[in-house]
């Protein structure tokens, strides 16, 4: 009898010790202890990067063939189950229409393909790294795409001059969160691989949560009046690269982009 009694309490405090693991995780506390700064705040320091297909699509997508039929399935697109919040990008009607029309030409009118500066969110989840440097008094992005950088400032320096490939950020903490506004970003930039887009007004609300030693909740709130019916979410997984050689590579681009953007004005005419 004492045995099944052990047996149950054993299975019992199991059950309880999962299910308070699960809750940990569901909401989003650290399920290990985050290293920290001297002032007690989260480190963030290292390269992070996110793994999924939120680059080809944020929504819900199959895998679909490439858009350049010699390269086969080297150049097919992956599926994914989307980051999107609620599952679809809340458009207006009229930017419905022109998604569809980015996407229909999204061989030719991507930015990526002609190595633009990706912008807020785009930099975070495509399939590079990127590293944080962070100390008490500053706070620095630096993106393996095309040597994209950002500077996150942690007083508001009031509104940005003038809008940019990747706008001003303003940051401060939330407890362990650290939230990032930005603002001031260049309308020809995408969300995507599949021509989801913004105009001039776009406003996104990043937050950066350490769910553990190596592991990083990413959110972004996107809002834009002129492009959707209300603000809308993104979420999804960073992590930390823990490879003892684990450093930014240069991807700088431009050269690759060269050919294609002004080919016709390089090539030698015959006499």
């Amino acid at each position: 009898m004492r045995t099944l009694f052990r047996g149950w309490v054993i299975v019992i405090i199991g059950a309880a010790a999962v299910l308070c693991l699960a809750t940990t995780v569901v909401s989003g506390q650290p399920a290990s202890k985050v290293p920290r700064m001297p002032d007690g705040k989260p480190n963030l320091n290292g390269i992070w990067q996110a793994l999924n297909t939120a680059n080809w699509d944020l929504q819900e997508h199959a895998a679909r063939a490439g858009l350049v039929v010699a390269l086969g399935a080297a150049g097919a697109e992956p599926g994914g189950p989307g980051v999107v919040e609620g599952g679809e990008i809340p458009y207006l009607p009229a930017a419905k229409e022109k998604r569809k029309a980015n996407f229909d030409q999204r061989l030719t009118a991507d930015p990526e393909i002609k190595c633009y500066l990706p912008g807020v969110p785009r930099a975070t989840y495509m399939p590079y790294p990127f590293q944080i440097f962070h100390s008490a008094k500053a706070i620095f992005f630096a993106y393996e795409y095309a040597g994209a950088v950002r500077n996150i400032f942690l007083k508001d320096p009031g509104p940005a001059p003038a809008d940019s490939w990747m706008g001003q950020s303003v940051g401060h903490w939330d407890g362990d969160t650290l939230v990032i506004d930005v603002t001031g970003l260049d309308e020809r930039s995408w969300f995507d691989r599949a021509g989801d887009f913004h105009s001039y007004a776009l406003h996104v609300v990043e937050r950066y949560t350490p769910l553990g030693p190596d592991l990083l909740s990413y959110q972004a709130t996107i809002e834009d009046p002129k492009v959707f019916s209300r603000p809308w979410k993104i979420q999804m997984p960073l992590y930390r690269h823990v490879e003892k050689n684990a450093r930014l590579t240069e991807f700088k681009c431009v050269e690759f982009a060269e050919e294609l953007m002004y080919g016709e004005f390089t090539k030698k005419t015959s006499k």
